[in-house]
């Protein structure tokens, strides 16, 4: 089953967003808008969870009553449906379940959890890297990528492309909007409660029983860094085995020798990466540079203004800086380079649009 006959042509596109009133959903709903998408917004439908069904909510000048998706009829009439509901494992469960619902009531789902990307069946795509994945859409079903995989690729691929990519080493810095509008909260309590006395912990009287209580993420975050993002498998982390094995998939290289490291950041948004790649031909700074100030979806950042997450908030790029040799891989063909962009944006609802773009172009 191939795309063209998955997205019939039309002026308009009869949209479900399941997981509309999340951090993501809503970022999607402004994005088709800004990004000139042709919404049917008679005929589209926002999905939330029981507890939110019935609710009324305004989307660019029409009302819906919030619904709460169970069966494949539920979906019939639309034509793509995004789906990005609850955290990580509620996310992948609802995505599990409802996915092919969509597809059996005749759309295509773009989904935002981890449930389907490793299968072989369901293209996993990066618009500007893999749009070409896009020609075979065997269960009706689309994968967005981890948000961390989405960026870093986004910044290598013009790289990968020029000189081969061979091995990457990459440390994330993720910020606590990768875990919602709670992970957001969750920060602003516990820095608010440990600002309270500031001194205590240069001093070191701070006990640990006057530590805030730890609630979203699985280390306290205020005022500290966490060296692991995501749940231990073993001595790695779910968001390092995404990294890995997503980027394999993506790039089609299944030996592409990759080490990562997530670390968990007191940053309200954007995910930044510190990149050391390996190259199959040679590739100098200069050549970087050049590649990456005309890539798709890239801005290059010039000494002295580096990738920083407070200025790539709201943004869709991806922005790279600092270029330089690595050298602690002498003899090769070695780079390093700071990545930074909007987790929110172009790590989910930015790159899901931008899938949906591609399916009614073709």
């Amino acid at each position: 089953m191939t795309m063209e006959r998955l997205i019939e042509e039309k002026d308009s596109y009869a949209i479900g967003i399941v997981g509309a009133t999340g951090l993501v959903g809503q970022t999607i709903q402004q994005d088709l808008i800004t990004r000139g998408f042709p919404v049917d917004y008679e005929n589209s439908r926002l999905f939330a969870s029981p507890k939110s069904a019935g609710k009324e909510v305004a989307w660019n000048g029409h009302d819906y009553a919030l619904q709460y998706g169970q069966a494949a009829e539920d979906y019939e009439g639309l034509d793509i449906v995004f789906l990005s509901a609850g955290g990580d494992a509620t996310k992948s469960s609802v995505s599990k379940e409802e996915c092919p619902k969509v597809a059996e009531a005749g759309a295509i789902a773009i989904d935002n959890s981890s449930a389907w990307r490793h299968d072989p069946e369901v293209p996993l795509v990066i618009s500007e890297v893999n749009p070409a994945a896009l020609e075979d859409i065997p269960k009706g079903i689309v994968a967005n990528p981890n948000c961390t995989t989405m960026i870093g690729l986004t910044a290598l691929n013009s790289l990968h492309q020029e000189a081969g990519l061979v091995a990457l080493n990459v440390t994330t810095l993720q910020s606590v909007s990768g875990q919602g509008i709670d992970g957001v909260e969750e920060l602003h309590f516990q820095t608010s409660r440990m600002m309270r006395d500031p001194k205590a912990f240069l001093t070191g009287r701070i006990r640990q029983e006057d530590l805030p209580p730890i609630r979203i993420f699985p280390a306290l975050i205020g005022s500290n860094v966490a060296p692991h993002a995501g749940t231990f498998i073993g001595r790695d982390t779910s968001e390092e085995l995404k990294f890995v094995n997503e980027t394999r998939k993506i790039l089609d290289i299944a030996d592409l020798a990759i080490q990562a490291s997530c670390w968990r950041v007191p940053v309200i948004n954007c995910h930044s990466l510190s990149i050391s790649a390996e190259f199959e031909d040679e590739l100098t700074p200069e050549r970087a540079e050049e590649l990456l100030d005309g890539a798709p979806g890239v801005s290059f950042c010039d000494v002295p203004q580096v990738p920083q997450p407070i200025y790539a908030s709201g943004r869709d790029e991806v922005f790279v800086g600092r270029v330089r040799r690595d050298e602690s891989r002498p003899g090769k063909h070695a780079l390093q380079a700071a990545v930074t962009a909007d987790n929110v944006r172009k790590g989910a609802s930015t790159n899901a649009v931008q899938i949906a773009e591609l399916l009614i172009r073709k």
